[in-house]
């Protein structure tokens, strides 16, 4: 029987162990092959000819987008620039200045599917303050935009205002780094931040907005993104994982936190309650007042009163008198003058003169 063959068991239970092994392997393979997708140098997708699509379009399609007060006057000016650029790709384009709306629809002669999607995105980033110069480029196909909404990300508004200026750094200087770093133009209006290049610049740029926005600061993503850029440069090293080349920054929390002016100190439990506290009529029993008669209470009031106005009087004329109490004066110190005479010490001058005898005279 196969079943009392342990050699068999041993040999259907290593058939059975190989092929897990093989599975985690594409699996991994599978996972680092995705994470190391890219497009080989020169590449580009063939453009979208009329040829790809000579029936056109069956439906009309069109959108619509509002655009703030500020911004009419631009948009006034720009819009012949804007509308040339759309009717090059049969898309019209339309400026409500009354509603303060742009609509742009598509037209029969219109024969690429995605021309609307990126007139779309054109009247989006006009109405987000993006220069026409900049916003033009999303017609093209290697380019794509990127709106994050910011506004919300941030409970209040000074925290919000001071990681928006963070982002942008001091004269633009931050913003100008990611720019160059990403390939991307970076606009930072209002409660938005509008991104325009390759895709993977925008998707750099948002995790960077993101990390801002959750008080990381944005010099750390940008010296991760300059590594990356130099390591990219390396074809060796450009399949392989990049991990124990990028900084790991940790979050130190450096304030120390605030301690309560008033501390609430646990009392010890006791299983018994408090004690009651004495009414008003328990005081007086005790005072001996409650057996008073109520004249005699009102002039007890009374005689309390005017003892308190006394001692306020007596305390206020205390204070009263203190500007008249004159200052106490130091005492006169009296200089010494110096003596002129000077005390001539007779016996120190012959010890000196004495010294200078030689001892062979003295002997003489």
């Amino acid at each position: 029987m196969a079943d009392d063959d342990p050699e068999g068991v041993e040999a259907g239970s290593k058939q059975k162990e190989k092929p897990r092994h093989r599975s985690k392997k594409k699996a991994a393979a599978a996972v680092d092959e995705s994470e190391l997708l890219t497009v080989p140098d020169g590449w580009k997708e063939p453009a979208f000819t009329r040829e790809d699509n000579p029936k056109g379009l069956l439906e009309e399609s069109s959108f619509a987008t509002l655009f703030p007060k500020y911004r009419e006057a631009y948009l006034k000016e720009c819009w012949p620039l804007v509308q040339k650029a759309l009717g090059e790709h049969y898309v019209n384009a339309a400026l409500d200045l009354i509603e303060g709306s742009m609509t742009v629809t598509t037209t029969k002669k219109t024969f690429d599917p995605y021309a609307i999607i990126r007139a779309r995105d054109l009247i989006k980033l006009l109405a987000r303050s993006v220069p026409f110069e900049q916003a033009v480029r999303i017609l093209q196909d290697d380019v794509a935009c990127d709106i994050i909404k910011i506004g919300t990300l941030v409970r209040k508004r000074d925290t919000f205002i001071k990681r928006r200026g963070r982002l942008l750094g001091p004269k633009g200087s931050t913003l100008k780094a990611l720019e160059l770093l990403t390939n991307c133009y970076i606009m930072v209006q209002g409660n938005t931040v509008s991104a325009l290049g390759p895709f993977s610049g925008l998707k750099e740029v948002r995790k960077v907005v993101l990390d801002t926005m959750k008080n990381i600061h944005p010099i750390y993503n940008i010296k991760t993104l300059m590594i990356k850029r130099e390591l990219a440069k390396d074809p060796v090293l450009r399949s392989q994982s990049w991990e124990r080349f990028l900084p790991k920054f940790k979050r130190k929390n450096l304030k120390k936190r605030k301690e309560p002016k008033k501390k609430n100190t646990k009392k010890e439990y006791t299983p018994f309650p408090p004690p009651q506290p004495e009414s008003q009529i328990d005081k007086e029993l005790a005072s001996g007042e409650y057996f008073l008669k109520e004249r005699q209470k009102k002039r007890k009031r009374v005689e309390e009163i005017k003892a308190k106005q006394a001692d306020a009087l007596k305390k206020r004329q205390e204070e009263r008198n203190k500007a008249f109490i004159p200052p106490k004066e130091k005492p006169a110190v009296k200089t010494k003058k110096a003596s002129t005479e000077k005390k001539i010490d007779i016996e120190a001058i012959k010890e000196k003169e004495m010294s200078h005898i030689s001892p062979v005279l003295l002997q003489e």
